[in-house]
């Protein structure tokens, strides 16, 4: 064979081999892993079966009931034995859960009205520095002022029906909610800021689409706060407004004044399921709504 077409036999040999070979960077490549998300859910639905999560919780709640037996029989005049605390659960729950319902209203409603003028507010806020030097300062004092003081110049103002009790648990939740609104609208990062004003964005346009997106991790932090928190403020407001005919803060205050123990304890403990289920609820909203949110995946 002449030496050019053996010199031609070798070069195709050697890049058909060089074609057939796996590359050096394919092989290097990792093989892909399922996403996170994918494997976390499943694993998740089914963690609660496991000992090792639900065990912790069973085991203080037993040592919380030693706690509390023992208690009761050292102080009956403090604290009712939970078989007490039981029957009048179970005697009297439709009565309980009509009052419940009363307090669930009443906060609900305060914590809607807390929640638009805190988030008009911030709006303002972050929009309009003159605003922000003149309401921020009120805001504050609203803050640190015991509305437990102030609640029987509101029933002044507003009479024995339920608007009293609407403004204290407003007024509870407006300032978690203005201060976490107003750092979220105003953290959005200078580099991102920038990219949007070169494209000629609005004012409106910055709010909707970068400002307000940005602001969700932060009112969600907030909410989950207030919503257990709205429910203090309905009791509050019960206990200190004068002339409440329902809700589990006058079931506590009248039971205390005939010093009925179980009925006081049956009414804190609805309370504090009403505060976790709020609390879960919330938690569910927000992972619904920021799927895309780096928080989700905790």
């Amino acid at each position: 064979m002449p030496p050019e077409e053996e010199t031609l036999m070798t070069t195709v040999e050697e890049t058909t081999a060089t074609a057939e070979r796996p590359t050096a960077t394919a092989a290097a490549q990792p093989p892909v892993e399922p996403s996170r998300y994918s494997l976390r859910h499943p694993q998740s639905r089914i963690a609660w079966v496991r000992p090792a999560v639900w065990l912790p919780l069973v085991v203080m709640l037993a040592a919380l009931g030693a706690l509390w037996q023992l208690g009761a029989a050292k102080l009956p005049y403090l604290l009712p034995p939970l078989p007490a605390i039981g029957q009048s659960l179970g005697q009297n729950l439709g009565y309980y859960l009509q009052n419940a319902m009363i307090t669930l209203g009443e906060s609900v409603a305060g914590l809607v009205i807390g929640f638009v003028a805190a988030f008009v507010l911030a709006v303002l806020i972050s929009e309009l520095p003159i605003v922000r030097r003149a309401v921020m300062p009120i805001a504050v004092v609203l803050n640190v002022t015991p509305l437990v003081a102030i609640a029987p110049a509101l029933v002044v103002a507003f009479g024995f029906g339920p608007m009293p009790k609407l403004v204290i648990t407003a007024l509870i939740c407006f300032f978690p909610i203005l201060i976490n609104t107003t750092t979220g609208l105003r953290s959005v990062p200078q580099q991102v800021l920038q990219v949007y004003k070169t494209m000629d964005a609005s004012r409106i346009e910055l709010l909707v689409h970068l400002r307000i997106p940005n602001a969700l991790p932060f009112l969600f932090a907030a909410l989950r706060i207030v919503f257990p928190l709205s429910i203090i403020g309905a009791v509050v407001a019960e206990l200190s407004a004068s002339g409440a005919t329902g809700g589990l803060g006058t079931v506590i205050s009248t039971a205390s004044s005939m010093n009925q123990l179980a009925v006081v304890y049956s009414a804190i403990l609805i309370l504090a399921v009403m505060g976790v289920l709020l609390l879960l609820v919330i938690t569910v909203i927000e992972r619904r709504v920021l799927h895309w949110h780096e928080s989700s995946t905790d």
